[in-house]
C-alpha cells in the first residue's frame, strides 16, 4: 500500500512500469514458446495485466494490455510475424480483449474500494485521536475549574467571622478540591481509565500526608477501572471512610492500619474500608448521624443505588458500600 501511494501521483512512473511489465511478459512468453503447445499465446500476459491493474491503476493496465495484445497478435498467433485479420485471429484477439477487460474492470474496482476503505479507516482513526484529545483536554479543564472553585470557597471562608460558617466553607472547598483530584487521577497519561487500585492509593496517601497521619495502608482488589458514572461517588465514599478513621478512629496518635478492598468479581461490587482505630461510640447509628461526612456517604450510596453500612467486626471498624457495578 505504501509503495502504491508513492507512485500514484507519478504518472510517468506508472506508465513506465506498465511498459516494463509488458516487456517482461513478452520476454517470458518467448522463453516459454518452445515449451508450450499451440493455443497458449496469452499465458504470461494475463498476470502482467492483473498486476498492473492492481498496482498501477486503470490506464496503465490498459496500456499494458494493449502492448501485450499486439505482441501476442504479431508473434504468438499464427500466421506468425504478421497482423493477420482472419476470422480465427479476430476471435482470438476478441477473447483476449474480453478477458483483460473483465480483469481490469473488477480489479480496478476492487483496488478503488480498498483505497476508499483505507481512507475511511484513516479518517476514523484521526477522528478517534481528535476525540481522545478533546476528551483529555475537557477532563483536564474540568479538574482545574473544580480546583479553582474549591480554592475560592476556602479563600472566602477566611473572611468570615462566624466559626461554623467558616468551617463549613472550608470543608466544602476541601471536598471540591478532592473531587478535582479524583477527576485527575481517574485516567492515566494516555487518557485511558486507570485501575481503581492505582488512583485510590495515590489519593489515600495524599490524604494521610495532608492530615499528618502515620497510616499503614493496604489495598486489595480494584484491578479494573471504575465506570465513569460510578467513579466519583465510590471514591468519595472510600475517602470519607478513610478520613473518618483518621479523625475519629486514630485520634491524637494519628497512627493505625487501614485495609481497603474493592471486590469487582460479581455483579454487585463491594467496597470495604477497615481500620483498627477506636471505632464509633456505643449506640452510634450511621444512618441517623448528622456528620457531614456520613451525610455525603449516604448521598453517594443513594446515587449509586447501593447500600452503605458501618459497624465493628473483630476489633475493626468496617465501612462497607455495596452497589451494582457497571461496565464501560
Amino acid at each position: 500500500m505504501d509503495w502504491r501511494r508513492k507512485i500514484s501521483g507519478n504518472l510517468g512512473a506508472r506508465y513506465g512500469l506498465a511498459l516494463l511489465a509488458a516487456g517482461l511478459a513478452i520476454l517470458a512468453r518467448f522463453g516459454l514458446h518452445d515449451l508450450l503447445p499451440a493455443g497458449f499465446p496469452y499465458l504470461t500476459f494475463f498476470p502482467a495485466v492483473v498486476v498492473c491493474a492492481y498496482y498501477l491503476g486503470l490506464r496503465p493496465a490498459i496500456v499494458c494490455a494493449g502492448v501485450c495484445g499486439l505482441a501476442a497478435w504479431y508473434w504468438f498467433i499464427p500466421p506468425f510475424g504478421a497482423f493477420d485479420l482472419g476470422t480465427p485471429v479476430l476471435w482470438a484477439i476478441g477473447f483476449y480483449a474480453f478477458v483483460v477487460a473483465v480483469d481490469i474492470f473488477f480489479i480496478d474496482g476492487m483496488r478503488k474500494a480498498l483505497d476508499q476503505l483505507e481512507g475511511e479507516r484513516e479518517r476514523y482513526a484521526q477522528l478517534a485521536d481528535s476525540r481522545d484529545l478533546l476528551y483529555r483536554e475537557l477532563h483536564h479543564r474540568v479538574s482545574n475549574n473544580l480546583q479553582v472553585a474549591g480554592a475560592l470557597l476556602r479563600l472566602q471562608g477566611q473572611g468570615i467571622t462566624d466559626v461554623d460558617a467558616r468551617h463549613a466553607l472550608e470543608q466544602a472547598g476541601e471536598r471540591i478540591e478532592v473531587i478535582a483530584k479524583i477527576q485527575r487521577e481517574l485516567h492515566d497519561r494516555t487518557g485511558d481509565p486507570a485501575p481503581f487500585r492505582a488512583f485510590a492509593e495515590a489519593i489515600l496517601s495524599s490524604a494521610a500526608s495532608a492530615a499528618g497521619a502515620r497510616v499503614s495502608l493496604t489495598l486489595d482488589g480494584g484491578e479494573a477501572p471504575l465506570h465513569s458514572d460510578q467513579a466519583t461517588p465510590v471514591t468519595l465514599v472510600m475517602l470519607e471512610s478513610f478520613n473518618n478513621a483518621l479523625e475519629h478512629g486514630f485520634g491524637e496518635t494519628g497512627s493505625g492500619r487501614v485495609l481497603v478492598d474493592l471486590d469487582q468479581s460479581g455483579e454487585t461490587h463491594v467496597l470495604t474500608v477497615r481500620d483498627d482505630g477506636a471505632g464509633p461510640p456505643a449506640g452510634f447509628d450511621p444512618a441517623t448521624s448528622k456528620s457531614l461526612g456520613l451525610r455525603i456517604v449516604r448521598a453517594m450510596a443513594q446515587q449509586l443505588g447501593g447500600r452503605f453500612e458501618m459497624g465493628r467486626e473483630d476489633g475493626w471498624t468496617v465501612c462497607r458500600l455495596s452497589y451494582v457495578g457497571k461496565v464501560e
